[in-house]
């Protein structure tokens, strides 16, 4: 029989060995002097399972010559002798790789997850087809080797490797998650596999089986949408453009390429709105770009520059078509775009040698394209597939989205402020009653630009106004609201109203406001205001507040005080009265007025903020500009929650040499008196150039007076910036210009008085009104 070419042996009844072929011999490595006359178990690296000897088929394992287990399938057939009688077996090695003899055994070998059997060593005894396929070998390869033996050293083989042990020493099955590439492929997979004991007949574990399912594609889909959510969260944090582009670039690097860049279109960084047709030269601007490796070496185009991307480059076939764009090494047009990228920046060529994939996907937001968004792998074995694409488009859509609400918000922002810097007063001459400086320091929230205001409005008599104002709510429709409150109070004010008054009718005003608005809008429409008349002559200030916070005097002596004034209800409130406060103030005093933003905060409480703001005002400064930028620097947080602005005024006072006063009888021949005396006090100021115009507008005003006013009637010349002629009586009834015809008698006299003078006008007073006009004093 050691002739015979098959792998064959004869046992005996006993389990001797009693015949050994020469295929056995080139099978197990041992000659037939080794193997004949032994037990058929000493041959045997496992015992053989119990279903193989009562079928008298199966696979067992020998013990190769050289030590190593050899698992084939074998078949015995009963030996008889001529009485019938068994005298042992012929046991044949099924060495042709064949099918499987059973449907149990075909389907272990055909099933579509990768099945293994190892010994209690750790050592293969058996794998099915996709098993070999994962290994990359066939299944002779790895019959009865250890399994460390046929893997790399890696974490995922050692974990393998340790459960496989853990079911041996335990008994008990395990169930786990591996990420790993395949030996076979260099792509990583993930893989839900499942260990569990074998046991013999009486209970005794001889092996383990397991069962690998690939989960690459469910794992790569909650990958996905891991990506997705994270985007959702870490993206667009902040309303600004170039913040947001950085956190898309943090999302995608090392996770998604090893280098990535966002390039946006100039006027998506500016206040400018999208052109009407798409430009025929690309030219895109690098706001953010990261790398896997430090210094960003791959970067052939550097922050805030921009680049023209030719036409055949993956970032301007994904502008053109809309979607992401794919290339691979190989393609011409990736070769092209490469090279392009290293003679534009020849210092990174070697760190771009391997680029061997590029993904561009379009920043689309609202039907607008905004720039684009390109990811690289160098490191990263595995190319951009079209999974890769499905997601680069989702993240970018997210991502586009975000940095389009950024430029919205940039823009809507741009615009609120220059609304209010168109409406904000910015010389503040025409009055020299008090000297002002001002600050205005609008909100770096996310809730935008707020409506604070403030003016300094001349007044007739060398008074002025001081006034502050606080929009509720923020955005364009605070900017707007603020801009017709600050229109309305310049013109109450040249109707020359009392404070209380004024703010009476702006009250009015915001409330018939609030009715023409939408429900959703009323609230934007609420405001707050202070308005202060200070007049120079009588040194005093008169002040109403509806609803905002008192102003703060410094007297020159040092000494601070907030002043008591009563605070109404903010306007648009209606049918509740303001009341006016009023105060001398000694010359030199300085009036500081703010809106709630300089003491009011989140975190801040207003009477420690009120204090500090007191503390500031008293220190010695060398002008009222520096003591604005003490005042903020003292008061403020780092970063203000809401809009802050700051109107400080030192009060001067016209002396009495500057001030001619007369007291007129009701009789019209003291008319001539009061032309000799107003000549006589022009040249006393040596003004007798404006003498004449001026003895005709006295007596054209004080005539009026007694004739249509009442008693008392006074006379009051200012020299000031200019020469102010006042008349008062004791009438309510305010004078108006009319057109006098041919033949009357009347009726020129205001018409005169505006020709000749620069300007004029009437205010009511608590005893009556008071005719003034203004003429320019001579050079």
């Amino acid at each position: 029989m050691e002739h015979a070419s098959a792998a064959a042996a004869i046992v005996d009844t006993q389990g001797t060995v009693t015949g050994w072929s020469e295929g056995a011999r080139q099978l197990t490595g041992r000659l037939a002097a080794e193997a004949v006359g032994r037990p058929a178990l000493d041959l045997l690296a496992v015992p053989p399972p119990p279903d193989a000897l009562a079928t008298l088929a199966g696979t067992v394992v020998l013990r190769h010559r050289d030590g190593s287990p050899v698992a084939i399938p074998v078949r015995a057939c009963p030996l008889l002798d001529a009485d019938g009688g068994l005298t042992g077996y012929a046991v044949t090695a099924d060495t042709t790789a064949g099918p499987e003899p059973t449907v149990a055994g075909r389907a272990f070998q055909q099933s579509s997850m990768s099945f293994s059997v190892f010994d209690t060593h750790q050592r293969y005894l058996r794998l099915n087809t996709v098993a070999c396929q994962v290994m990359g070998v066939p299944e002779e390869a790895l019959l009865g080797r250890h399994f460390a033996e046929t893997v790399e050293e890696a974490a995922p083989s050692q974990g393998f490797l340790d459960h496989l042990r853990q079911v041996t020493e335990t008994g008990l099955p395990v169930r786990y998650e591996s990420f790993a590439d395949e030996p076979s492929g260099n792509r990583e997979h993930a893989w839900n596999i499942e260990m569990w004991p074998v046991r013999d007949t009486a209970g005794e574990l001889t092996g383990v089986a397991l069962a690998a399912f690939d989960s690459s594609e469910q794992y790569r889909a909650r990958e996905r949408l891991a990506v997705l959510n994270e985007a959702a969260t870490s993206i667009g944090t902040t309303l600004d453009v170039v913040r947001t582009a950085e956190e898309f670039i943090d999302l995608l690097v090392p996770r998604y390429a090893d280098f990535a860049s966002v390039d946006l279109f100039e006027w998506v960084l500016g206040a400018e709105e999208p052109p009407d047709a798409a430009p025929h030269e690309i030219t895109l601007r690098r706001v953010a770009h990261g790398s896997a490796t430090d210094g960003i070496p791959e970067a052939a185009v550097p922050l805030g520059a921009t680049d023209v991307h030719p036409a055949y480059s993956p970032p301007a076939q994904a502008l053109r078509q809309g979607r992401a764009v794919v290339s691979q090494a190989g393609d011409p047009d990736f070769a092209r775009w490469v090279e392009e990228r290293n003679a534009r920046g020849p210092e990174g060529s070697g760190h771009r040698a391997g680029v061997h994939s590029v993904i561009a996907v379009p920043l689309r937001a609202r039907g607008t394209t905004l720039g684009v968004a390109v990811g690289v792998r160098i490191a990263q074995r595995d190319d951009y597939a079209g999974d890769d694409a499905v997601l680069a488009e989702e993240v970018a859509s997210r991502a586009a989205v975000c940095i389009d609400n950024a430029r919205r918000f940039a823009r809507e922002r741009s615009t609120a402020l220059a609304i209010q810097h168109s409406l904000l007063p910015r010389g503040l001459t025409g009055q020299s009653a008090v000297d002002v400086a001002h600050r205005y320091l609008p909100s770096g929230s996310l809730a935008g630009i707020g409506g604070d205001w403030f003016d300094v409005i001349p007044l007739s008599g060398s008074r002025v106004a001081l006034v502050v104002g606080d929009v509720v709510g923020h955005g364009i429709t605070s900017s707007a609201t603020m801009g017709r409150l600050c229109t309305a109070v310049r013109t109450l004010a040249d109707v020359d109203l009392p404070p209380d008054e004024l703010l009476t009718h702006l009250d009015d005003l915001v409330a018939h406001l609030a009715s023409g608005e939408s429900a959703e809008d009323v609230a934007e429409l609420g405001a707050t205001c202070l308005y202060a008349v200070y007049d120079p002559v009588s040194r005093r200030l008169t002040l109403a507040s509806a609803g905002h916070p008192a102003p703060v005097v410094v007297r020159p002596d040092g000494t601070v005080r907030i002043v008591p004034v009563t605070a109404g209800p903010p306007l648009g409130v209606g049918g509740l009265p303001f009341e006016a406060v009023e105060l001398e103030l000694p010359e030199g005093s300085v009036v500081a007025l703010y809106t709630d933003g300089l003491i009011e905060g989140r975190d801040r409480d207003v009477d420690d903020t009120t204090g500090a703001l007191c503390r500031a005002l008293a220190t010695p400064a060398d002008s009222l500009e520096d003591l604005c930028d003490t005042v903020l620097k003292a008061v403020l947080p780092q970063e203000p929650g809401d809009d802050v602005a700051l109107l400080a005024a030192r009060t001067r006072a016209l002396g009495a040499d500057r001030i001619a006063t007369w007291d007129i009888a009701p009789d019209p021949a003291q008319v001539a008196w009061v032309r000799q005396s107003v000549g006589e006090q022009l040249t006393r100021w040596g003004l007798e150039e404006t003498a004449f115009v001026t003895e005709l507008v006295v007596s054209e005003l004080v005539t009026n007076a007694i004739r249509y006013g009442a008693p008392p009637v006074q006379l009051r010349l200012i020299r000031d910036r200019t020469l102010i002629c006042e008349v008062s009586d004791g009438s309510s009834t305010s004078p108006h210009l009319r057109r006098a015809h041919a033949f009357d008698e009347g009726g020129r006299g205001l018409l005169l008085v505006a020709q000749l003078t620069q300007r004029w006008g009437s205010r009511q007073t608590g005893s009556g009104k008071t005719i003034w006009c203004e003429q320019p004093l001579p050079d």
